[in-house]
């Protein structure tokens, strides 16, 4: 059966064709109306031999790929208590209360951000609002997790003195809130991976801090295809995966070629709403050891991962947000002597920004982060944030970049990505740092694996506005008419 899709533009051109899709990837481009006779078939035959969709013009390009996502944790968000517009502590407490008042008989937040707020969060407030009721939040960022005293005592935390627990204590928190049972997870990731397609997504790398091979062999067996996945392995699991074979860019078996081994993901610093992201100067108002951020790993032990990693066949995927942390992990990937990526890389110093494309080191970045985090980084990065989110300076230079929405941190939309990638601006504000921008194509580069020409895999996205010439805003929220993974419709309004 051969597909055709007749009538479309290619982003960048202007000229209509008709684009011949067979077995999954792409077997001709040719001009309007000319893909029957071109494949010597003629006009009686078409409705047996041809299914032809009419794309009236309407603009294609490559399948979009989110780089980073936490997928697990995305699906779950949507089932938990909103606190993203939250202002304060107070504010917070008081839609714990509400849930409550309701009857809930265990609260799961998701969204704050304690940055900016004219008080820290405690578990005293909570408290007062929670009747024993367990209650965990976390945070937008994922970085920290909030818990009353009911909560701290049943994740073995009793007698926490502020109830906010950073770093590893707070991931080992929102781990054990993934106990939902496979098939009601499985059910709500399918839910999400639908919802991606309708925006243009055909493949995800997933870094969710468990051991995902089995996760996604189980649910693609259950009708999970609508998504490439890449999944990510971390250090508690990287003994396994180096047992089991396991390469960065192998097909997993069982998976109908839709899943692949990843990178190996490693944890060197925080985040920059709780204040952990390792930097060179410290933070307004803290002092102590803690006042430069957290260094989670130091090179004395990234180097040997690194080294593990790399004779086991795995491509390192370093996350590192503070200047210092970034300019210590391309030290250590420069050390050992491998390529990879560096994730988020949003505070950087001038001379690093230099070293990623010489060493081979992909900028795996999240430009909706700067949106979100541009309030925040004006008071805790003060005077430096001319060197935040540097994606123009990267590009310059020859880097690579890789966009992603780091969800549930930012929305699985890559329209969303690429409009702040582009527009640095959202909620009619004025653009932050506007020379940090970058166009649309280079945006759309950033965030696909194949391009739209014969060969090249049927990963196609049917858009009906023109994302070179849309608004930024409109960008935002750009109509995606079809997505097709390998020739099949994952997504159709046509």
């Amino acid at each position: 059966m051969t597909l055709v899709l007749a009538g479309g533009r290619i982003i960048g051109t202007e000229t209509a064709v008709d684009i011949m899709v067979e077995q999954g990837a792409i077997v001709a481009i040719v001009p309007a109306g000319s893909a029957v006779t071109d494949a010597g078939v003629t006009d009686a035959e078409v409705t047996d031999a041809a299914d032809r969709v009419e794309l009236d013009g309407r603009v294609v390009l490559p399948g979009l790929w989110d780089n980073h996502v936490h997928f697990t944790q995305w699906a779950l968000t949507s089932r938990r208590l909103d606190l993203s517009t939250a202002a304060s502590a107070d504010e917070v407490a008081s839609l714990v209360g509400e849930r409550i008042a309701a009857g809930a008989t265990e609260v799961v937040g998701f969204g704050f951000r304690d940055g900016l707020w004219p008080e820290p969060p405690t578990a005293a407030l909570l408290d007062a609002v929670a009747a024993s009721v367990p209650v965990v939040l976390v945070s937008g960022d994922l970085h920290s997790v909030w818990l009353d005293s009911a909560a701290l005592l049943m994740h073995g935390f009793d007698g926490h003195p502020t109830g906010l627990l950073r770093e590893d204590d707070a991931f080992a928190v929102v781990r054990a809130l993934d106990d939902v049972a496979d098939d009601v997870l499985d059910g709500w990731a399918r839910d999400a991976a639908a919802a991606a397609a309708r925006r243009g997504v055909v493949g995800i790398v997933d870094l969710e801090m468990t051991w995902n091979r089995d996760v996604w062999v189980r649910r693609i067996a259950g009708g999970l295809t609508g998504l490439r996945v890449e999944f990510g392995v971390y250090r508690q699991h990287l003994g396994d995966a180096a047992a089991a074979g396991l390469r960065t860019g192998d097909v997993v078996p069982d998976s109908d070629g839709l899943l692949r081994v990843g990178p190996f993901k490693v944890i060197t610093d925080g985040s920059l709403n709780t204040r952990t992201a390792y930097c060179f100067d410290p933070y307004p108002g803290l002092d102590g050891d803690d006042a430069l951020g957290l260094l989670t790993v130091a090179p004395e032990e990234l180097v040997p991962l690194l080294e593990t990693a790399r004779d086991a066949g795995l491509r390192p995927a370093v996350h590192a947000i503070g200047d210092h942390a970034n300019a210590l992990a391309l030290d250590a990937l420069e050390t050992v002597g491998v390529t990879g990526s560096i994730e988020h890389a949003q505070l950087l110093s001038t001379t690093d920004v230099a070293r990623f494309a010489p060493l081979g080191i992909t900028a795996s970045v999240q430009p909706e982060h700067a949106m979100d985090d541009r309030d925040v980084a004006e008071r805790y990065w003060a005077g430096r944030t001319g060197r935040a989110f540097m994606l123009r300076s990267l590009l310059d230079s020859g880097a690579t970049l890789a966009l992603g929405s780091d969800a549930p941190v930012a929305p699985l939309d890559p329209w969303v990505t690429i409009a702040a990638a582009v527009g640095r601006s959202r909620d009619g504000r004025e653009p932050w740092h506007p020379e940090q921008s970058i166009t649309v194509a280079e945006a759309v580069a950033a965030s696909t694996r194949s391009t739209v020409e014969v060969g090249q895999p049927a990963d196609l996205v049917i858009v009906d506005a023109d994302p070179t010439t849309a608004s930024v805003d409109d960008l935002r929220t750009l109509p995606v008419a079809a997505t097709l993974l390998a020739g099949r419709f994952t997504h159709r309004e046509l």
